[in-house]
């Protein structure tokens, strides 16, 4: 059983991004001061974590940088042309195109994985991930670099501008961090520092085909649900075994996969039950080690009721699908191509 993800959204600038914001996100940026609303409008106090306006992303991206998909025969087809194979991965290339699968459907749980053998569904749903996990972490990572910037500055006792003061209360708020007087303070940004950072690909692929039966569940079908978050409220998917006494829980949706992983990786990096995991990576950070899945799996024992086990099974998928490589692959510097699956 999952522990609590309901992930509090801070609302941010309403431009075109990568990401898309959840319907199951709640508002949770109503006390922005007036001077603050001033200045929304402006680039500079974009929060990249957070996913905005994916659908709009999508739909106003021009049509040569979308891909309808019909059959799983499709992707492989295009995978091919972009050297996105098993073949190129076993000859140590760890480059991975922008391609960005929008959404699961139910066609893959009930029609595909029927027609198909067990390596080849996995190698799709592998792949299919990939672009969408490093996604995220790079959107991690531009947030990261500006804090990096600011924690400097401040560590070098220089005055913060007001933008960089906005953006830090906007992350600050995002990432569950407060302070007594809702001030820029130093012991603010060192708990940011410890919490805004990448989760390894090897640990999203891995929980990703733990949790979603290699995606074929039906809450991966109706919500891209890939990581079986919690939620509370009226848009939760609710088990078919809901257990009363923990209340009117159900699985967050998600109106993409991009979406579901940023997610999850939010909720990795805020909720207090992963604290272990974070500071494991920290640890790891500040002694220049690699941060990889196979340690970072060892600190989930709270992420499922079945603690330690859960954490055996999960490193033990990862072992037998030899997922530690992801850990070093990088997304392509060609333009992102959206995969839109279509009714045939």
């Amino acid at each position: 059983m999952k522990l609590l993800a309901n992930i509090y959204l801070f609302v941010v600038l309403v431009v075109l991004s990568n990401c898309a914001n959840s319907k199951n996100y709640e508002d949770s940026d109503s006390d922005i001061s007036e001077t603050e609303s001033n200045v929304l409008n402006i680039s500079d106090t974009l929060v990249h974590s957070v996913p905005i306006n994916y659908s709009a992303t999508v739909e106003n991206t021009h049509d040569s940088l979308k891909k309808e998909i019909r059959s799983y025969k499709d992707i492989l087809d295009l995978y091919e042309k972009l050297n996105y194979t098993p073949e190129a991965w076993q000859a140590g290339i760890r480059e991975v195109p922008r391609v960005y699968l929008t959404t699961i459907g139910d066609r893959w749980g009930k029609t595909t994985t029927k027609e198909i053998d067990v390596l080849l569904k996995k190698q799709l749903f592998f792949r299919g991930l990939a672009p969408l996990i490093l996604h995220s972490n790079e959107l991690i990572m531009k947030d990261r670099k500006r804090l990096e910037e600011i924690r400097t500055m401040m560590q070098g006792n220089n005055p913060l501008s007001e933008m960089d003061q906005i953006w830090t209360r906007k992350l600050a708020g995002l990432y569950k961090v407060k302070s007594s007087d809702d001030q820029v303070v130093s012991t603010m940004i060192e708990e940011l520092w410890k919490k805004v950072d990448i989760v390894p690909p090897s640990l999203a692929l891995g929980q990703g085909a733990e949790e979603s039966g290699w995606g074929t569940s039906r809450f991966a079908a109706a919500g891209n649900a890939i990581y079986g978050q919690w939620t509370w409220g009226k848009n939760a998917m609710v088990p078919e075994e809901q257990r009363k006494e923990l209340g009117n829980y159900g699985i967050a949706a998600f109106e993409s996969l991009q979406e579901s992983i940023c997610g999850y990786m939010l909720n990795l990096n805020t909720h207090n039950a992963y604290a272990d995991l974070r500071n494991k990576r920290a640890e790891l950070r500040e002694s220049g080690q690699k941060i990889t899945g196979s340690v970072l799996a060892e600190q989930l024992t709270k992420y499922s009721e079945r603690g330690e086990e859960y954490v055996k099974g999960l490193k033990s998928l990862m072992e037998y699908n030899r997922l530690s490589p992801v850990d070093d692959a990088y997304l392509s510097d060609k333009p992102q191509i959206f995969l839109i699956p279509v009714a045939d």
